[in-house]
């Protein structure tokens, strides 16, 4: 394990694993449950880029604004039309969600395929400079600026929780819908504003990946459960958890093939859900709360 190329490959999937993870945390901290379309939202991130430049020819800046503005609307339509009556309806309970946000993750798929079809399209990088040469190690401009956005990202999603009053309500609200209700506190408007964060970082994550491997509008269910598998290894005790378990998948997604080959990466990623889900399902990083 000492070509730092490989090492680089691995920290690149680890950051896209732990901004898919991040979506998935602030959708789980603001409303409390895992919301499983953030797959699709990055897939609609990287399909829709693409498919603006080919189609239209925009600019590969103008086309990455329309497909975040696009998968923005597709999170807050998600809780706006799709959990918040399904919970209403049902006394508020998680499964009823967890339901409703599956049935939106194979609905994103489907119109995807309808919209831009089913061949893979090539991802568009946002960085235009040349290769940066380190050593024997060659840092492609699109893994460069995944892994500064996802660095940036945990750090201001931190920052912001830890210092902004809405930072701070999102967690009330997270730890009990019906407890903050009673208080007063704003919680339609902080469980949308998760929602929105959510499909924020997740288009993000599908744009700066999408040029590593391309994308297809079956890439949702797939990083749907790469990202969930993130934050089931991470744990949701700290913003920076999810980033802990995306580089733990980014290394198995690298080195096992490298060693082992063939598709040996997803017999380790089922490997580590069964140990995780059956000795540690909280993950590595547990909230603590004082009494």
């Amino acid at each position: 394990m000492t070509d730092l190329q490989l090492w680089l490959s691995a920290v690149e999937m680890g950051c896209f694993f732990g901004m898919l993870a991040l979506a998935y945390y602030l959708i789980h901290v603001g409303a409390g449950f895992f919301n499983f379309a953030i797959g699709p939202y990055a897939m609609m991130g990287g399909l829709c880029t693409t498919w603006l430049i080919i189609t239209y020819d925009l600019g590969v800046w103008p086309a990455a604004a329309t497909a975040v503005a696009v998968t923005v609307g597709l999170a807050a339509l998600t809780e706006l039309a799709i959990v918040r009556p399904v919970q209403k309806r049902s006394g508020g309970g998680e499964l009823p969600a967890l339901v409703a946000v599956a049935a939106v993750l194979f609905a994103i798929q489907q119109l995807a395929g309808y919209v831009f079809g089913y061949p893979t399209l090539p991802g568009q990088s946002l960085a235009t400079f040349d290769p940066v040469t380190v050593g024997e190690v060659t840092v492609q401009p699109s893994s460069l600026l995944m892994i500064v956005v996802a660095l940036l990202s945990f750090a201001l999603s931190a920052l912001w929780i830890r210092s902004t009053r809405t930072g701070r309500l999102l967690r009330a609200v997270g730890d009990s819908n019906r407890a903050a209700a009673l208080l007063g506190l704003p919680v339609n408007r902080i469980r949308l504003i998760a929602f929105v964060l959510a499909g924020f970082v997740a288009a993000l994550a599908g744009i700066l990946f999408a040029p590593k491997a391309g994308v297809n509008s079956l890439s949702g269910l797939a990083w749907s459960l790469s990202g969930f598998l993130a934050v089931v290894v991470g744990g949701t005790g700290s913003v920076w958890a999810p980033l802990f378990g995306g580089m733990l998948l980014g290394l198995v997604e690298v080195f096992l093939p490298y060693y082992f080959g063939g598709q040996a990466h997803v017999y380790g990623m089922l490997l580590i859900a069964l140990l995780f889900f059956a000795l540690k399902p909280k993950g590595l990083f547990v909230r603590t709360v004082r009494a």
